[in-house]
Parts: structure tokens; C-alpha cells; sequence
């Protein structure tokens, strides 16, 4: 998309990370879609739990690798998903339902069901630097995104 406005973050620690991403889990709203991508390791499980925290969720949050989904709950649901392991599978897990129902949805591997993606969601890159320092850079897709990354990148960057 031409002329997307891409919000860049710099973290430093798994803590600083969790923090960024609680901001959006604190302003999450039914139907919210965000999407990871980021080499393994990168830090998608740490921004997820970081989410959850901020939904209000008090369990574990780990990765979904082996069962696809997994539902939490907080303030609303939280579903996590793990689609790597699809690949060109065309099962129909009824994603709209996620998508589209009355929780928080992160999708990691997102590449592997883009056809069946809302075309308005928050897209999150996040790659590795020296240590535990991580670029994130959010794409939102949609003026319910907009809205979100820049109400959270004013009160991130405020601090």
C-alpha cells in the first residue's frame, strides 16, 4: 500500500517490548487483528504476552506452534494463532469467526493464510538487533489502526 504510514519502535528488552505491546492490548477492541512476522526468536511470543498482560490475562502465554490456536481469557478473548505449520493446507478453521467475533486476534506466519485475512488489521514486523534490542515496525491497514498506532506511539514515545 502506497503511502502507508509505517510506526517504527525501538526496544531494548523483553520488559520494553511486553510494555510497547500491553499499550495495545490496554486499547484493544472486539475484532482487532494483528499480524507477526519476525525470524524465530525474534520476540512474537514475548509481544503476544505482552498483549495478553495488557487484555488483563493472568495465565502463561506460550506459542501456539502445535495447536494452531490457542484462546485466552481477559478482559475479552485473546486467540493466538500459529498458521506456519498450514503451509498450503486450505482447512477451513473458520477464521472469520476470530476475526470477526468479539476477541483480540494475533496471528503469527500470516503469510500462510493472506487470502483469508481481513484486509483491515495491524500488521507488526519485528526484527533482531545486537542483544536484546528489537526493531518493531506496525503497519496499520485501516483508520481503526491509524487511530491505535497513533494514540500508542504518543504515549510510548511520551515516556
Amino acid at each position: 500500500m502506497s503511502g502507508q504510514r509505517v510506526y517504527e519502535f525501538f526496544t531494548h528488552s523483553v520488559e520494553e517490548t511486553q510494555r510497547l505491546a500491553g499499550l495495545f492490548g490496554k486499547m484493544a477492541r472486539p475484532g482487532d487483528v494483528f499480524t507477526m512476522t519476525g525470524d524465530l526468536g525474534a520476540g512474537k511470543t514475548s509481544f503476544t504476552q505482552g498483549l495478553a498482560r495488557g487484555l488483563g490475562v493472568t495465565g502463561v502465554v506460550n506459542s501456539p506452534t502445535f495447536t494452531i490456536i490457542k484462546e485466552y481469557m481477559g478482559r475479552m478473548p485473546l486467540y493466538h494463532m500459529d498458521v506456519y505449520r498450514m503451509g498450503d493446507s486450505l482447512e477451513d478453521l473458520g477464521f472469520d469467526e476470530y476475526f470477526y467475533g468479539d476477541g483480540v486476534t494475533v496471528v503469527e506466519w500470516p503469510r500462510m493464510i493472506e487470502e483469508q485475512l481481513p484486509p483491515e488489521r495491524c500488521e507488526i514486523a519485528i526484527s533482531r538487533g545486537e542483544g536484546d534490542r528489537r526493531t518493531i515496525l506496525i503497519t496499520p491497514l485501516g483508520s481503526r489502526y491509524e487511530k491505535l498506532c497513533e494514540a500508542i506511539y504518543d504515549e510510548y514515545s511520551g515516556d
